[in-house]
């Protein structure tokens, strides 16, 4: 699941500041409900809208594979049965326990919007998408006004003003930012910006030859583009956008250092920033951004940001001009004709390696609960989370959070005022559970039925200025970043929160009707997990108030960071892909939290059971069956393509990883399981990481 990821080109949980307009969403207003209508036409068709269950408990004993010893492979072993029957589908880049969840959401969300007259705003943005004829029939015209703008700029000051816009429209900017909790005072929200300007997942696209086939069909989507948008020489534009992009590739910075808070943390004044990094108008940035000169501004890629500068400054005002169009026209593509739609498409499924475009409902429900999140919603969430769900899943947090605490106590390396000090943290610790409090006010969005592309730029611009309106303003820690319908959870970072959306919530991670076992170890594990970045890598470095601060002994940080670095040793190892090995500098937040996640939610499940023995089920114990829960809830087969990207550009382990990566550090698995010295993924027990 997701934890807090720095960095203003990735701040998904900092601000939904993206050019993309479908995006994320957060608290606050009032909304009207409708009844979710039957889930109808190739809806239904593609399944019910019963929860997911997993035999009589909870745990697929057919998707095992008993051939495979647990020590040798416990993801096989736990699923092999399940991966030799199973093929993903063609739309899909992955198949596994997320998307079944992942697709039952959608067609629960199909039914509320099924539901939404079309008079509503849910109703005229889902009847604007799915339009298809008139969207046809307009073809490029919508997008030929915007092309038309670039076209028209005179200068880079003006263009300059441009690019800090399209943080509110189609386009693209070479710096990106919004408002997040200060560093120094996580009370107050200051204005965080990073480097931007790529178009490609990460750098290393650019830089490294095993993406050469990547960048040819992202080049080749480029000249596809700027031929439909009316350029004369798309070719020749299309191998200038790519130097351009390359140029600023190789200064930015690489991912794993910008999910470094300590390197990140560069705050400094407007004036100072247009003083360190003068090869961009930053006046007139700022002036299209629609932000005032700020006296504080955490700088993220500070380096990066001063070179993309510079490097904006000596690149010929035609040349980002072109790149520029090429980005209108790229964020524009999902709601043009068919054209725009499967040259993108033929694009993007060389990052992937899906074979199948997503049927138009889906994406018209991309676009729906990305614009209208919580006005959706809302509806969801009384539609499919009921209040006892809520209830239930609110004490498996509370013994989550009473085991993390014995954790720390227990904890036989940390001195007394670092154990202090974590023990203030986990108590100050907000937990979020289904949805809002208070849900968001979207009054003042006009949707139009019959303008999709007007929609969509109408969307964006109210998610940006939703948004901006937080700069300088108290932090309000019950504002969301996640919709009730993702299926997904996360910690607020500065915000010390940890948030579990509805569409989470469902069997198989979690349900009311399951064994004990299993639901701490799926959902308990994501609790854990989510509790556990509070004390990860970054998160240590945060204190109990959301601020960026040195709580640590030197000697508990020495030991803390060697246990680290013996445990990035372990995942260096892991092979994801033919020549993809996992990056433990990008991913050693999550496996922290991986582990230590599962370790907490086992002493918890152990907590439960009110020092009683567990039943034996099926003949499976309490702690076979509770590994047996995570391993399922993580199952997951992918397509090699998209795994190479996650290795490249995701912070998150491959779910095969995280699945053997933590257990073989757990001495109750090797228990539950006698695993033994000669199986495969066996370690002494001096070698096992013990940091929480």
């Amino acid at each position: 699941m997701k934890s807090f990821f720095w960095g203003a080109a990735g701040m998904a949980m900092v601000a939904a500041l993206a050019a993309v307009p479908a995006v994320a969403n957060e608290a606050g207003g009032n909304a009207t409900l409708w009844a979710a209508a039957a889930d109808e036409g190739d809806a239904s068709s593609a399944g019910s809208l019963k929860a997911l269950t997993f035999g009589k408990w909870g745990v697929d004993l057919d998707a095992r594979d008993p051939s495979v010893k647990p020590g040798d492979d416990f993801d096989k072993y736990a699923n092999g049965g399940w991966f030799a029957r199973t093929e993903i589908p063609s739309d899909q880049a992955s198949a596994g326990v997320d998307y079944d969840v992942y697709n039952l959401t959608q067609r629960q969300l199909r039914a509320v919007v099924a539901g939404a007259p079309a008079a509503s705003q849910v109703g005229g943005l889902y009847q604007s998408f799915m339009d298809e004829a008139r969207v046809e029939t307009l073809a490029a015209k919508p997008l030929l006004a915007d092309i038309a703008a670039v076209a028209a700029i005179k200068d880079k000051g003006e263009m300059a003003r441009f690019m800090g816009g399209t943080q509110g429209t189609f386009g693209s900017t070479i710096v990106s930012g919004g408002p997040y909790a200060d560093t120094a005072d996580p009370t107050v929200n200051v204005l965080w910006l990073g480097q931007a300007g790529i178009g490609l997942p990460e750098r290393d696209y650019y830089l490294n030859d095993s993406f050469k086939p990547q960048r040819d069909a992202y080049r080749a989507y480029i000249a596809r583009t700027m031929k439909m948008a009316g350029n004369a020489e798309p070719e020749k534009a299309a191998d200038a956008i790519m130097a351009f992009e390359t140029e600023i590739a190789k200064v930015s910075w690489a991912i794993a250092d910008r999910r470094d808070i300590g390197k990140i943390n560069n705050p400094m004044s407007s004036e100072e920033l247009a003083a360190y990094a003068p090869g961009l108008d930053w006046k007139a940035w700022f002036a299209g951004s629609g932000i005032a000169p700020q006296k504080r501004i955490i700088v993220n890629e500070k380096t990066a940001v001063r070179d993309i500068a510079a490097l904006y400054a000596k690149t010929p005002l035609d040349t980002i001009k072109l790149w520029q169009q090429f980005h209108v026209a790229d964020n524009a593509a999902p709601y043009l004709s068919k054209a725009f739609v499967d040259s993108r498409f033929e694009y993007t499924k060389a990052l992937s390696g899906v074979g199948e475009l997503r049927p138009r409902w889906k994406r018209g429900l991309t676009l729906v609960d990305g614009s209208l999140g919580e006005l959706v919603g809302e509806t969801y969430s009384k539609q499919y989370f009921p209040a006892s769900a809520k209830a239930k899943m609110e004490v498996l947090v509370t013994n989550l959070k009473l085991a993390m605490g014995d954790r720390i106590r227990n904890n036989s390396w940390m001195a007394p005022a670092t154990k202090d000090a974590a023990l203030a943290k986990l108590a100050k610790m907000d937990v979020m559970v289904g949805y809002p409090d208070k849900w968001r006010d979207y009054s003042g969005l006009k949707i139009d039925p019959a303008d999709l592309y007007g929609n969509v730029k109408r969307s964006a611009a109210f998610e940006y200025a939703y948004a901006l309106s937080d700069l300088n303003k108290p932090v309000d820690r019950k504002k969301w970043s996640m919709n009730p319908q993702e299926v997904n959870a996360y910690n607020g970072g500065l915000e010390n929160k940890i948030v579990f959306p509805a569409g989470i919530l469902q069997a198989p991670y979690f349900s009311e009707g399951v064994d004990d076992a299993v639901n701490y170890g799926a959902i308990g594990a994501v609790i854990g997990h989510e509790i556990t970045h509070g004390f990860d890598d970054q998160g240590r470095k945060i204190d109990a108030e959301g601020a960026v601060r040195d709580w640590w002994t030197p000697e508990d940080a020495a030991r803390f960071d060697a246990q680290a670095k013996a445990f990035g040793a372990q995942y260096a190892t892991y092979e994801a892909a033919p020549g993809s090995f996992i990056n433990p500098e990008l991913t050693m937040g999550e496996n922290i939290a991986d582990l230590a996640g599962l370790e907490v939610a086992y002493d918890a499940y152990q907590r439960s059971l009110g020092g009683k023995p567990a039943p034996v089920i099926d003949g499976l114990t309490g702690d076979q069956r509770f590994f047996l829960a995570f391993a399922q809830a993580w199952r997951t087969k992918q397509r090699e393509d998209a795994i190479k990207q996650q290795v490249a550009s995701d912070p998150h382990s491959p779910a095969r990883w995280r699945i053997i990566g933590p257990v073989r550090n757990v001495d109750a698995w090797y228990k539950a399981f006698s695993v033994a010295a000669g199986a495969k993924y066996y370690l002494k027990p001096e070698e096992r990481t013990r940091i929480w």
